[in-house]
Parts: C-alpha cells; structure tokens; sequence
C-alpha cells in the first residue's frame, strides 16, 4: 500500500471501531433496568450519551473517504468499467450479509430471549418473514445500510457528475430537512443525510485532500473558531451538518499531522482494521447482539457482585471492539483460505481472477 494512503485507511479504521462501539451501546446500556452498585445506572447513561454526541465523527468522514476513493471511477471510468467492482461486488455482499444476520440473529433471539417481542422492530433483521426481510433490505432499513448507501452513492454521483456544484448545495439542503421531515424508514433517512459527504469526496475530494493536507495560515484560525462555534450552536439545535463537515477537517487533519510525526505501516492496527472494514462492519452485529442478549440478563439479574458489574459496564464497549474486531479479521482469514474470499467477493469475480 502507498505511504500516501496510509494515514487515510487508519482514518477508515478509526471509523469502523467507532461503528462498532455505536451498535456496542446501544443493544446493551439502553436495555439494562436493574443495577447493584450505585454508580452503574449513571455509567450506563455516560455510555449512551456519549455515543450520541459522537454521531458526527463516525459516518462523515467515513463516506467522504469512500467518495474520495473511488472518485477517479466517477470521473473517468466507463460504466462498464465499474459495474463489477462498483455496484455487483457490493450489492453481493450487502445481500448475502443481510441474509446472514436475519438468520442468526432471530435464531439468537429464539434462544437467548424467546419472550423479547420483536415485532415493532423497525430492522430487516428481525423480520418475521421473507417478505418483510426483502421489504426492510431495500428500504435501507437494516444494520447494513452504509453498504446500501454505497451502491445508491456511486450511481448518483455518476450520473450527475456534470451538475454537481447545483446538486452538491441541494444535497446540503437534503441533509438538514431529513432531521425535520424525515420518511419513514430509519435507514433510508440516515442514507439521505449522510449522501452530501460522499458526493463532496467523490466530486471534489481532490481540491478538498489538498486543502486538508496544506498548512493553515494563521489568518484562517479566526474563520474556522467562528466555523466551529457555529457548528456546536447549531448542532445542539438539531443541525449536525456544520458539526459533521467540522470533524472531517478535524480528523482528517489530524491524521495527516500525525503521519508526518509519526510514519504510519502497513501492519499498523488501525490500517489492518482499515484494510478490512467490510468483514468487520458485516460480522461484528451478530456478535454483538449475542454478547447483549446474554449480558443484559446477567447484569439484571445480579449474576455479576457489584464491583464486577461496574467494571463491566465500564469497559465492555472495549471488550467489545476488541473481540469483533479481532472476530472480523479471522472470518475474513478463513474466507479468504477455504472459500476463495467467497463471504467477501461475488462468485463472478472469483471464477475470473482464477480463468
């Protein structure tokens, strides 16, 4: 991998551990109603909000590096060029991952808690039936909405590449009226809000790279500490999108300080976590949701003294990256060694790369 990227896939990785720290919190703090020490209750909530407030720093800077990194296909590259590797490999995996977490996670459910009633549950996951499965799959309600957004992203920014200066302001608009008139389906709501970063990376994330990684000169630090008040004001109104532009330039100006501080490699945690967000991002739910499901009765039920049950509390979002992560890279290992990355890669592409 080029030196040059490096510090852009351990943006990526970051992104993945904060997505799964997000599904971490929310199928287990939000669900725990009985507690022994005292402090449980209000570390719970700690969790929660803090994984609200983080909001703006995960998926925005995660979809304005995948627009980025595929800008040169919307650009340059014939349709033709792109349908494989573009659109069939990741709708591929979107359909096969969704298929896969249905399936375990209602059997997990079933097990672990048969008398949890799942039929409000707004997710493809849990549907009752093939019908609702397919109806939540392409309503983009379903863990693995970002796969869906990418598909949905990339013909869009392609076929509108020559009006996106009009587009991109219409975007922007698009981003803030969901917050007030949202649809509704979660899912497609979150692939509506977050389009405008991928269509600002794939359209003009070379002048945006280049700004990103040139030297501020000091007259631009009142303009960008006036940026960022206004993005707290207004994100505490309900308006992310200031907040969410502000955390791309904070974070992928950060990494690029730190890549000239600190030479990034190639077997560097987080560019290995980056080099496999797919596996990660499609495996992790399911582990999660086991480890939630047994967790939340043990903690209810005072299975844990309280000390334990407050070093849990405290760390399992940790605990819990730690081992999906690690879950993640060993399932793509084994695709990779026993199915010819079958789990990750369409059977078309294989039997081509092997003819």
């Amino acid at each position: 991998m080029q030196q040059k990227t490096l510090w852009i896939n351990q943006i990526k990785g970051l992104c993945i551990c904060l997505v799964v720290v997000y599904h971490s919190v929310i199928t287990f703090y939000p669900h725990l109603y009985a507690f022994q020490h005292p402090w449980s209750e209000t570390l719970s909530k700690c969790w929660i909000y803090f994984n609200l407030y983080l909001a703006p720093f995960r998926m925005p800077v995660f979809f304005f590096i995948s627009g980025f990194l595929i800008k040169r296909y919307v650009a340059e590259v014939p349709w033709k060029g792109c349908v494989d590797k573009r659109i069939w490999h990741i709708v591929y995996v979107l359909a096969l991952w969704g298929l896969l977490q249905w399936l375990a996670l209602r059997q997990l459910n079933g097990w672990l808690a048969p008398e949890r009633d799942l039929g409000n549950a707004a997710n493809a996951a849990y549907a009752d039936n093939p019908g609702e499965f397919l109806y939540g799959m392409l309503t983009a309600s379903t863990s693995l909405w970002y796969l869906y957004a990418l598909v949905v992203y990339f013909v869009f920014c392609k076929l509108f590449v020559r009006a996106k200066a009009p587009l991109l302001v219409a975007l922007a608009v698009l981003s803030v009226a969901i917050n007030y008139l949202p649809l509704p389906w979660w899912g497609m709501n979150s692939v509506l809000r977050n389009v405008i970063y991928y269509a600002l990376g794939a359209w003009y994330g070379t002048a945006v790279m280049t700004w990103l990684t040139t030297a501020l000169p000091r007259k631009a630090f009142v303009p960008l500490l006036v940026f960022a008040l206004a993005a707290v004001a207004l994100y505490f109104k309900g308006i992310p999108l200031l907040m969410a532009l502000l955390s791309i330039f904070v974070i992928m100006k950060l990494f690029w300080r730190a890549s000239h501080v600190i030479q990034p490699r190639e077997n560097n945690w987080l560019n290995v976590v980056g080099s496999n967000t797919i596996a990660i991002y499609t495996t992790h739910r399911i582990l999660v949701e086991g480890a939630s499901l047994v967790l939340i009765k043990q903690v209810s039920g005072h299975a844990f003294t309280a000390t334990s049950e407050l070093a849990l509390l405290l760390t399992y979002p940790l605990l819990s990256l730690f081992v999906c992560t690690l879950f993640g890279l060993l399932v793509r290992q084994i695709s990779r060694r026993l199915t010819d990355d079958l789990l990750f890669s369409p059977p078309a592409k294989r039997a081509l790369a092997t003819s």
